[in-house]
Formats: structure tokens, sequence, C-alpha cells
């Protein structure tokens, strides 16, 4: 039986797929397909962004 490998958090997918991104873009020399990868690879980073903003932050230790 195949042994399922652990999922990957969002955060870690996002990071693949960039690193993917960035590693076809040093690839092309298609302006115009260099400025599509361009862009996917800023969404990226604002999903990124956005996903880190709104996750819960745990709450802060206070040494009173």
């Amino acid at each position: 039986m195949r042994r399922r490998s652990e999922p990957h958090t969002f955060e870690q997918r996002l990071e693949a797929q960039r690193l993917r991104l960035e590693h076809e873009l040093a690839n092309l020399s298609d302006d115009k397909q260099r400025e599509i990868v361009a862009a996917r690879i800023e969404q990226l980073q604002t999903a990124a962004a956005m996903f880190e903003f709104l996750s819960p932050r745990e709450p802060s230790v206070s040494l009173r």
C-alpha cells in the first residue's frame, strides 16, 4: 500500500509555486510571456501577504 505524504500548508504551496515560476521566468526570452509570469509571481506574493495578515495570531505571553 502506498503511503501518502504529509499535506503541505498553504504557505508551502505558494512558496513552491513562486520558486517554480521564478525558475521559469529565468528561462523565458519572450517579453510578453515574461510579463505574464512576473505578474503571476506578484499575485502569489500578494496572496502570501494577505494570508499572513488574515491568519490568527497567537496571544502574547505577559510576564506580569
